[in-house]
């Protein structure tokens, strides 16, 4: 198996497995959430701070100005 093939494999498992994902995170109530430092995008190095839901790992909020300022103290 060339490169090439072994590249589109791949890119079509990772498809496979975004698409798993995005549909459990879709299903979750989001019972729990907590404040995170995540990555801006996939393919970014740039952190932000959100609200992530505990139980699939989906950004679901911005945290406010004492929320943040709170998270940042510990």
């Amino acid at each position: 198996m060339g490169k090439t093939q072994k590249i589109a494999k791949l890119f079509e498992k990772r498809q496979k497995i975004e698409k798993e994902i995005e549909e459990l995170q879709r299903s979750c109530q989001h019972p729990t959430k907590s404040i995170k430092n995540v990555r801006e995008r996939l393919d970014s190095q740039t952190m932000i701070t959100r609200y992530v839901c505990d139980e699939c790992s989906l950004i679901i909020g911005i945290p406010n100005n004492d929320e943040l300022q709170n998270f940042l103290k510990q």
